[in-house]
């Protein structure tokens, strides 16, 4: 069975084409960054129009590649949410167009759900059940993960994601777009001890997530630093990113002693941070557990996951009915 994926979910355009029996035969994707970085973020209407532009090329790509045509292709599946309203129409109508036309299936796919398996794209995967931590711009959850697609949640962010909160701490301290990936460079420069900000919610019990407080702590700390003290900055991008993999990690750590579940895969964009994997992995180390990870070009948004995902769903009998639907706010629970 050959599955297309649509991914434009946010500012990226992916298309990807998996094969059950060959595995991934192709995998395209245009990153929006340089045409958001003079707004130092997203602009809603400028990615849906991008994805207008790139859809296309992207997918006669991506058939090049798997040297199909259309009529190789068994099912479609597209995101159908949660991202920007405008970006996800353009690729659940172009899907459900593609799929009307072929006469194959279509699947509606849930980002996150999507982020959560595409650690079976890898040949070194976890047998089940397994936990699932899902850090991204826009989520921080901690799943228990029995069966693709049945999930239990664990605990969640009550404010800022984790992403959420790299991206407004490289604001306060003066970096671009994509802020995250520039923080997490410039911490690397940073010193460990120089700054010291708490681990929100780790002194209580529970799973939840908060760094709405510790986004605050940084602003007070970045407010008084002397302008072009450099090393101070990397300090305190270092201590910021500390917290949050200290706090991810507890979080983890609990939640093996709470369920007696080892195995543990980390995705979605954040799951990338050199530091997390280091964090993550010593606490793997202490439970005796081990821990699991997308390829990093996987870890970010992707046709590829989107592809795998449709392939489950497909191959278990789902379909969408001609009319599509997207959701800028998708509980994983309801997908």
């Amino acid at each position: 069975m050959r599955i297309l994926g649509i991914e434009t979910s946010c500012d990226e355009t992916g298309i990807a084409i998996y094969d059950s029996e060959n595995g991934l035969l192709s995998n395209q994707l245009h990153s929006q960054a340089r045409l958001h970085q003079a707004y130092g973020g997203v602009v809603p209407e400028l990615a849906s129009r991008d994805h207008i532009r790139r859809i296309a090329p992207l997918l006669e790509a991506a058939l090049q590649e798997a040297g199909l045509e259309p009529g190789g292709i068994d099912g479609v599946a597209y995101t159908a949410g949660p991202g920007l309203i405008g970006a996800l129409l353009v690729g659940a109508g172009v899907g459900r167009s593609l799929a009307y036309a072929w006469g194959v299936p279509a699947v509606a796919v849930h980002h996150m759900e999507a982020h959560l398996l595409a650690v079976n794209l890898e040949a070194d995967r976890p047998d089940y059940p397994f936990l699932a931590l899902l850090v991204s711009g826009g989520h921080t959850q901690l799943l228990e993960v029995t069966a693709a697609g049945d999930y239990t949640m664990l605990g969640e962010s009550l404010d800022d994601a984790a992403g959420e909160a790299f991206d407004k701490t490289a604001k306060l301290l003066g970096l671009g777009y994509p802020g995250g990936p520039l923080l997490s460079a410039l911490a690397e420069r940073g010193r460990a001890g120089k700054y010291t900000f708490p681990r929100p919610m780790t002194d209580r019990p529970g799973l939840d997530f908060s760094f709405s407080g510790l986004k605050t702590a940084v602003a007070l700390v970045a407010g008084e630093l002397e302008e072009g003290d450099e090393q101070a900055r990397a300090d305190v991008a270092r201590a910021f990113v500390d917290a949050v993999v200290d706090t991810l990690a507890i979080k983890c750590g609990r939640a093996v002693k709470q369920t007696g579940i080892n195995r543990l895969v980390a995705a979605g964009g954040v799951s990338a941070n050199r530091q997390l994997r280091e964090k993550l992995k010593a606490m793997a180390d202490e439970t005796g557990g081990r821990v699991f990870y997308p390829r990093p070009e996987f870890c970010t948004d992707n046709g590829a996951m989107i592809a795998y995902t449709g392939y489950v769903k497909i191959s278990a009998g789902r379909s969408e009915p001609l009319e599509f639907a997207a959701y800028p706010r998708w509980p994983i629970f309801s997908r």
